[in-house]
């Protein structure tokens, strides 16, 4: 059956790595230097002299009016439709989603999405007393079109203890994954340290990964000098890595143009279908603490579109900010974590692949697609997360043409319906421990406890240990359904 010529088909897909001396001034780049060359790998001149729409990931490194029209510039396409996204982790998945409905309806013809960040450079910069310099756009420049879903992820609950970030509340979902297991501190930390070394083991062969050293699951898991826990339980080695130069870039157009641009087709990958939806944005809401009803009904949402079970996807990229973040979304999805003939990311995840910020999924993306046109036939799912497992996206890719339109849809209207939790605010009295994280200093001494605590009529309240021994105490005992008060003032001591 012919394919339709408005098909949405991924045509390029490049990525880079920028570990230059931030002092060189001969080596001096800023983050739309690295799009524009993240860029030209992933597609020749002539591709990219035809993009009509660039749409921007959101930036940390750099602040510009408009990022897409200087990276237009750059590469060379003639006054291109620009558009600069949302903070999310899920965004790129987003952004691909929407780039193929409008291919499909013809409101685009060759879309690049890109991104970039260079915080490595600019905290390298600024311990040195410098700055990371960017091209400066006056303000005739308009400010690009941008999204209006930055929401708070955190409502006010979380705001009056301060559990504000996610190295604290990603470790929290963690707790609370082993305590609905049933699981001991020990076998638990070695547990997820074996998980986070197979994602490391994907790392090492992945040619476009910041970190490519073997690590062993116990130097993951153990805490020393060199690897200091960050938030109980989790090492330096269990977070993102945010401390990249890293750019990606995705070229997008239809199946005419690209047989008219003369693009080998051994280079197409088609997407297939996607969704998106959101958890409760507050976390004190949340119906349970290992669940995303989001994750399940966005996966099986996404894959009944695409005419797919969960054992007809061949490679997984689940997003990997923390291990707790791929846990839930491996039960979710009805995917196992250990299984070595499909591993949950083919880039090694966030804390070995790199992290640069709302970008990770460009870089998942690129490297899904690479594998996918090296074995044809074979099909790639996408998961991407931003907020502390709040907003989703998802995306299922193959070589083979569809028989059907591209096909998406909202699900936020299914996930609403889905049971949620009371938050108790501004409660005190007498509760248990549901799950607790302990950040520590770099000194390597807990410093607070933030606990999540069920109150006697279920509800849930959110509490602050300020007193660094008390704060021990959660590092060396399970204090899971131990006895807690909490005061009016959201403090919290056990009991």
């Amino acid at each position: 059956m012919p394919v339709n010529p408005r098909t949405p088909v991924l045509v390029g897909y490049g990525q880079l790595n920028h570990r230059e001396d931030p002092d060189a001034q001969e080596n001096a780049k800023e983050p739309v230097d690295l799009m524009a060359a993240a860029a030209r790998q992933a597609a020749d001149p002539r591709v990219l002299e035809a993009v009509d729409s660039i749409r921007v990931v959101n930036l940390f490194s750099a602040r510009y009016r408009d990022a897409g029209l200087l990276l237009g510039q750059r590469i060379g396409a003639d006054a291109p439709a620009t558009r600069y996204s949302g903070i999310g982790g899920n965004v790129p998945q987003s952004l691909i989603n929407r780039a193929c409905l409008d291919i499909q309806r013809g409101r685009a013809d060759v879309v690049l999405v890109a991104g970039a960040e260079m915080w490595r450079t600019r905290t390298q910069l600024r311990i040195r007393g410098k700055r990371l310099t960017w091209t400066d756009q006056n303000e005739s420049v308009p400010l690009a079109q941008g999204s209006d879903d930055n929401v708070p992820m955190a409502g006010p609950a979380e705001d009056r203890i301060g559990l504000d970030r996610p190295a604290y509340i990603y470790p929290m979902f963690e707790q609370a994954l082993r305590v609905s297991a049933g699981e001991s501190i020990g076998d638990h930390r070695k547990r997820i340290g074996e998980l986070w070394a197979r994602f490391n083991a994907v790392a090492v062969r992945n040619p476009h990964a910041w970190i490519r050293k073997p690590a062993t699951a116990e130097e993951i898991w153990q805490d020393g000098p060199a690897n200091r826990m960050i938030s109980w339980p989790y090492t330096k080695l269990m977070n993102s890595n945010n401390m990249v130069d890293q750019a990606a870039a995705l070229v997008l157009t239809s199946v005419d143009t690209a047989t008219r641009l003369q693009i080998p087709t051994e280079r197409w990958v088609y997407p297939y279908a996607g969704a998106d939806a959101h958890d409760t944005y507050a976390i004190s809401e949340r119906a349970e603490l290992y669940r995303s009803p989001a994750i399940r009904i966005g996966g099986a949402r996404t894959l009944a579109l695409a005419g797919l079970g969960i054992d007809d996807v061949d490679y997984v990229d689940l997003y990997s900010c923390f291990p707790s973040a791929v846990q839930v979304a491996a039960a979710e999805l009805g995917l196992s974590v250990d299984d070595p003939a499909r591993p949950l990311t083919v880039t090694g995840g966030l804390t070995f692949a790199g992290g640069p910020w709302s970008n990770y999924v460009s870089h998942s993306i690129a490297t899904m697609a690479e594998l996918l046109a090296a074995n044809p036939g074979r099909r790639g799912l996408i998961t991407a997360n931003g907020g502390y497992l709040t907003k989703h996206s998802f995306g299922i890719y193959g070589t083979e043409a569809p028989s059907a339109e591209f096909r998406w849809e909202d699900v936020q209207s299914i996930v609403d319906r889905e049971p949620t939790r009371d938050a108790a605010v501004e409660w005190e009295g007498a509760g248990t421990v549901e799950a607790w994280t302990t950040p520590f200093d770099r000194d390597g001494r807990p410093e607070k406890a933030f606990v999540a605590v069920r109150t006697p009529d279920d509800r849930r309240t959110l509490a602050l240990m300020p007193d660094p021994a008390c704060a021990a105490v959660t590092v060396q005992d399970d204090i899971a359904g131990a006895k807690v008060t909490v005061y009016a003032d959201g403090t919290a001591a056990l009991t």
